[in-house]
């Protein structure tokens, strides 16, 4: 809040300053007092000051855009309404631009640094999780693997935990009696209430005392599997009724995503031309022909596609690359078997410009700007039978990019966590969420990790 007080007061003292300059009349000291008021209004209605777990800076950027566009709209409408004054669309609009970014930047800058404390080890809060069994330690893992959330678990309290651990090396710490002193011995600032074989009454009691104690607290749902972004609720007396409303891939909404697709494709293809020809002409001159590599995929429905990307690697000895042996549970991908990638296959894959002709499949319907990446089909008919939900991934399109891969699960990660993922984007999809993964995968590929 201090932060944006601070760049909306800059913005508006720089905004009426210049203003001279660029030979519009200072702004009324009224409308320069209300505008900032409305704006604090807006971003406190949808939550901005609320307390949060994550850092979600792409989300909190949209509500201070969508604010400030708000507020100077009001401002905008009632000046004219109250006075007969040429320059007002000029000096709300220059309130509105200066606003909007003096906010991003103060947003950008106070998350960046906030991110690189939680990466640094600072600015954690310790997690206890409630609850050892499979999703409890899953929960755990989680957390471990993503120190930027800012939630760092110490140990779980479970009296009769079901399994050992999972790689995840924390301890069981105590029982559900155990709570005071285990949040005293290591400093507990946050706790997540998972699945345990302890009656709903103990956690209640667990929850109770978090709350007395200052403790915040986190709950995994039952059947949170099920549980997505669109959620309504209803009360019968005091216990909540919640209707699960998933995304229907079926809908106009899905209609409307794959025809804006095919037109932006085709938009994008004439922008990357110039890039695709020269990148064309390196493979030809390093590989010879032919320059497009093509792979059957399963897409929508399992129906099968050819793929295209641009080659990277010289062919196989034995002229028959084969699929290399993978780890149980363990998604194929990256560089299989021997490394054949020549320098500028390297250089392709490591800036996904090796992808760039999958803009085509999309322009022919085959697939689509964001959504779960295609597999082969030979593989989608052992992981269809091996991992739960697989299948679910085909009620939409195979995209190019997705929320899995801008999540770091490219090339050999777990199968498993990639079919949350992608589930997770199917039953949440928006309109925004395809522009946030756009977002993220240029960023990725920016600061690429490995190519898939």
């Amino acid at each position: 809040m201090a932060i944006d007080a601070l760049m909306l007061f800059a913005a508006v003292v720089v905004a009426d300053l210049g203003a001279p300059r660029a030979g519009v009349p200072p702004t009324p000291a009224l409308w320069l007092a209300a505008f900032p008021l409305l704006t604090f209004a807006f971003m406190a209605a949808r939550g901005m000051y609320r307390p949060s777990i994550f850092l979600r800076v792409l989300d909190d950027l949209r509500v201070a855009v969508t604010a400030t566009a708000l507020a100077a709209m009001i401002v905008l409408s009632l000046r004219i309404l109250t006075a007969d004054d040429p320059w007002v669309a000029a000096q709300t609009a220059r309130l509105w631009a200066f606003a909007s970014v003096y906010l991003l930047a103060g947003r950008v800058v106070l998350s960046w640094g906030e991110l690189q404390a939680r990466r640094r080890g600072e600015s954690v809060r310790p997690t206890l999780v409630v609850g050892a069994g499979h999703v409890g330690r899953l929960t755990a893992k989680r957390l471990l693997e993503h120190p930027e959330l800012g939630l760092r678990p110490v140990g779980f309290l479970d009296k009769e935990p079901r399994e050992a651990g999972d790689g995840d090396g924390l301890p069981v710490l105590g029982a559900s009696w155990d709570l005071d002193r285990v949040v005293a011995e290591h400093g507990v600032r946050h706790v997540v209430l998972s699945f345990s074989t302890a009656p709903p009454r103990v956690l209640l009691r667990v929850l109770r005392r978090c709350q007395e104690l200052g403790v915040e607290v986190s709950m995994v749902p039952r059947f949170y599997e099920k549980v997505v972004g669109h959620i309504g609720i209803e009360y019968l007396g005091g216990i909540p009724l919640m209707t699960a409303q998933p995304t229907n891939p079926r809908s106009w909404q899905f209609a409307v995503k794959y025809a804006t697709d095919r037109v932006v494709a085709a938009g994008l293809l004439v922008l990357v031309s110039p890039v695709l020809l020269a990148a064309a002409i390196g493979v030809w001159a390093t590989m010879g022909r032919p320059i497009v590599f093509r792979q059957a995929r399963a897409g929508r429905d399992g129906r099968v596609f050819e793929i295209l990307k641009l080659r990277s690697m010289r062919p196989s000895q034995t002229g028959q690359p084969g699929s290399a042996e993978l780890p149980p549970g363990t998604a194929p991908g990256g560089v299989e078997e021997d490394d054949r990638r020549t320098p500028l296959g390297s250089v392709l894959r490591r800036t996904s410009i090796d992808e760039l002709p999958q803009l085509w499949n999309v322009l022919r319907g085959e697939m689509s700007l964001v959504g779960p990446r295609p597999e082969r089909p030979e593989y989608v008919d052992v992981f269809s039978g091996q991992i739960d939900r697989y299948g679910d991934r085909h009620r939409v399109k195979a995209g190019i990019t997705g929320w899995a891969q801008v999540h770091g699960l490219r090339g050999r990660t777990s199968l498993a966590d990639r079919v949350e993922w992608d589930n997770y984007y199917i039953e949440n999809w928006s309109l925004w969420l395809d522009v946030k993964i756009l977002l993220l995968t240029v960023l990725a590929i920016v600061r690429p990790s490995h190519s898939e």
